[in-house]
């Protein structure tokens, strides 16, 4: 009976494990992207780096993706597919797009403020998400995929990882050379 008891007291420790770990990704990638996003100049704000993408809609891309996230973890735990799967395509573009369109503003004081408010809108959600529900099969599934919070919410972390990387690439470019004339 003690075993059984220490076991599923590992059990539960590993899934906080679990779920703070994804939780800290997230998090930092944010902050690493928010760090040079803050000390970037002026001019090279709106230059495109990324695909067609300038820091401006950066920003807006993560602000859609928190609030698309909140809304999926939300649908997950009632045992359905996050309604963002309905806009697949290649790479997510119409959907990103889409997401650039509705939270991109001319003042970046104003978007840097709300892509920390989408976060923590998202992370206030997921505090209150038992741990042992992050990888909780429920039987939802896009194209053979399981579809769980723990993996929607790695898939972002990653993706955060992989921006956090790109403005570093443009800071450092920043830093070495002018911004290129238009």
């Amino acid at each position: 009976m003690v075993a059984a008891r220490e076991g599923k007291s590992d059990m539960a420790d590993n899934m906080q494990a679990r779920k703070d770990e994804i939780i800290s990704a997230l998090i930092q990638a944010r902050r690493g992207i928010l760090n040079v996003a803050y000390t970037l100049p002026p001019e090279r704000r709106d230059e495109v780096f990324l695909g067609v993408w300038s820091v401006k809609e950066l920003l807006a891309h993560l602000i859609g993706w928190d609030y698309t996230n909140r809304d999926a973890v939300k649908s997950i735990l009632e045992g359905e597919l996050p309604q963002f799967y309905s806009h697949r395509d290649r790479d997510w573009a119409s959907y990103n797009s889409f997401l650039v369109e509705k939270y991109k503003t001319k003042d970046f004081a104003e978007l840097l403020y709300s892509v920390e408010s989408s976060q923590r809108a998202l992370m206030g959600l997921l505090a209150t998400v038992p741990a042992d529900e992050f990888d909780k099969d429920r039987g939802i599934r896009f194209q053979r995929y399981k579809v769980t919070i723990a993996r929607l919410l790695q898939s972002e972390a990653d993706d955060e990882e992989e921006h956090a990387r790109q403005i570093e690439a443009l800071a450092e470019r920043a830093r070495r050379s002018p911004p290129e004339s238009t």
